[in-house]
Order: structure tokens, then sequence, then C-alpha cells
């Protein structure tokens, strides 16, 4: 044999090597993520607990850390609704928070922070101070007035106590519960066609130890996509109710309604065991964004107040990068977003994506 033709096998042969390691399946590499069933609370040191109205579909979701958990926070949307957010500026003083509260009933459900400040305190829990301990508990809310009739019926400081008394380590409930109660999705042709959506959750562990996970309440004015195939979950209805008529095509041809400024968001939370600084925490709810943007579509947008907290508990001293970190962070929202969709079940005028005859 030749030496050029030598040359060229083992050009080849190294070729075929590197694809053949490529479509490997990462346990053969030794670094096999699993899923992890309890999603946020797979987070050491991470509690969960809703309290949804029974009057009307609204509620709140409680994340509590009580040895609290360095935080960061990245606004998205253009019609937020916060609390306590410039604290969790990298420059400011405060370093980690003690619980997050997400909650239906627009700017009137941020009250149910008030609630976690008070089971908290009751506990010694928060910022010592010379004169108390002083609970950190920042809150995003989303907009679900118009849901089920009665919008003076909304989360008050009473639900963020029993949603906080409720908080556990274990499964968390998904679907029309708590914060995604009332939420709902795929709103570019009026609530008529709109769908409904909830809580889902989320998470992944390394075989090093290290933990991301995300919960969310989506409330999105567009559609949820299936990330893996790029096909609409749920979302805006054709006009006979019956089929997903899409948001893409839609808006590729011009047939969108206007939704009204102010009355979506999707809210979230990822987590994670690492030990972050808060401007390494900051990066991580920036990149779990991408989540939003690979399963909602459109996001961003001037009608819905897209938040992302990112918590870290700080119990596992990992060497995995930030970038790592996030990029996970983003996959396990994006899973969450998904979950949200196809655990939700219908309610009045709102039907979900287990109710629809589709494929998708």
């Amino acid at each position: 044999m030749d030496i050029t033709r030598m040359t060229t096998l083992k050009r080849t042969g190294t070729l075929f090597v590197l694809v053949a390691l490529l479509t490997v399946p990462i346990t053969m590499l030794g670094t096999q993520p699993e899923s992890v069933g309890h999603g946020l609370t797979a987070v050491e040191g991470v509690r969960v607990g809703h309290h949804t109205l029974v009057e009307r579909p609204t509620g709140c979701t409680v994340v509590i850390t009580e040895a609290g958990a360095v935080t960061g926070v990245d606004v998205r949307g253009g019609a937020p609704g916060t609390r306590e957010i410039a604290l969790l500026n990298p420059v400011n003083t405060i370093q980690k928070v003690h619980g997050i509260v997400l909650s239906g009933g627009s700017a009137f459900g941020l009250d149910a922070a008030t609630g976690v400040v008070r089971y908290l305190e009751e506990r010694g829990i928060g910022f010592q101070t010379r004169t108390a301990y002083i609970p950190i508990v920042p809150a995003a809310i989303l907009m679900d007035l118009g849901v089920g009739g009665a919008p003076e019926i909304r989360p008050t400081a009473e639900c963020g106590y029993r949603a906080a008394m409720a908080a556990t380590s274990g499964v968390i409930e998904e679907g029309n519960v708590g914060a995604g109660a009332g939420a709902t999705i795929g709103k570019f042709r009026g609530s008529e066609r709109a769908m409904k959506a909830g809580i889902g959750t989320a998470s992944i562990r390394l075989q090093s130890g290290l933990t991301v996970a995300a919960l969310v309440a989506v409330n999105a004015v567009g559609d949820i996509i299936n990330p893996a195939t790029g096909q609409v979950i749920a979302g805006v209805r054709t006009e006979n109710g019956l089929e997903l008529a899409d948001a893409r095509v839609l808006l590729r041809t011009g047939e969108v309604t206007d939704a009204s400024t102010g009355e979506n968001t999707t809210i979230g939370i990822v987590a994670t065991n690492a030990i972050l600084t808060k401007t390494q925490a900051t990066k991580m709810a920036q990149m779990a964004h991408d989540g939003y943007a690979r399963a909602i579509v459109p996001v961003h947008t001037p009608f819905d107040g897209d938040t992302i907290f990112a918590m870290a508990t700080g119990n596992h001293d990992s060497t995995i990068s930030l970038t790592t970190i996030g990029a996970l962070a983003a996959d396990v929202m994006a899973k969450a977003i998904v979950r949200a969709a196809t655990q939700a079940t219908g309610v009045a005028g709102y039907p979900a994506a287990r109710d629809l005859n589709s494929t998708h």
C-alpha cells in the first residue's frame, strides 16, 4: 500500500473515531445526567409549597430556603410586577434570600410575600440586625384576574402564610395549583381562543452531584413549544376551538390581535446546589431565559412581565463551570415550561393540552 493511501485511511479512521465518540451516549463517557423526580426540591435546602384559593382559580407558590440562598434575578418582559428586586443587584449588601413568592392576582398578589415574611419571622429566620431578624422575600406576580370571574378574589398575606406552612422538600404538585391556578396561554386571538397552563418543574443531577432545577408558572401571551420536536403543545386555538392555530403562523401572516398589556407573564425560579456569588447567580438567571425562548413563542413581549430568579444554596462544592450551570438552567427551565402545559387541566373557557384531539 502506498504512503498516500495509508495517510488517507488514517485520516478517515481518525474521523470515524471522532464521529463515533460524538455519538456515544453520555453514560459511556461517565458524565450521564439523570432526571430527578422532585423538580426544584431536588436541590438540597429548598422547600416548595402551594396554596390555591377555592373561590376562583388563583393562588401562590412559595419557595423557602431557611439557611438562605444567594440569589440573582433577570427581568425580560415589558410589564413586570415584582417586590424586593433592587436588593438582588450584585452591588447591594444583602447576599441571601430566605424565600421567594410567585403569585397570581396581579399587583394585589404581591401581598402574599407579607405572609411568608411573617412565617419566617416566627421562626427567627432572616437577615440579622441589632434589633431583629429580617426575612428577605422577593416576589413576582402574574395577571389572572380575568379567569373565573370575581377579580376581587386574589392571593393575600394569608395565602402566602399557608403556602409556607405547606412547603415540603418532597414531590411538587404541578398543573392548576398555586401561582399556576389561573395561568393561561395563547392569547393572540383573544381569551376566547386561549388555553390553560399552570405550574411545571424539572431538574437534572450530574454524576458529580451538581443539581440544577427549575419551577415556573406559565401565563404567557404566546404558545408553548416542545423544543425537542418544534411542535406546538398548547396555545392559541383555531376559530372552531378544536385545533392549534400556531402563533408562529399567525405572526407571519399578520393574523395577530394585540394582547392586553400587562395581562400576561411567565415567572420562574432556577436553583442549584453549587456555590455562586450574586453576580454569578444573576448570570445564571440570564442564561435560564434561553429556556423561555426555546419553549414559548413569542416571549419577552411588551405584554409579558417575564422574570426569572436564580438561587444557589452552596451545598455542593463543584468545579463545574458557570457556563455549564447556566446552560443546564435553560434546559430544565424549558422542560418545566412544557410540563406546565402538559400537567394543566382545563377550566371553564380554557381547555388544556390534554383536552385537545392533538398528536402534539
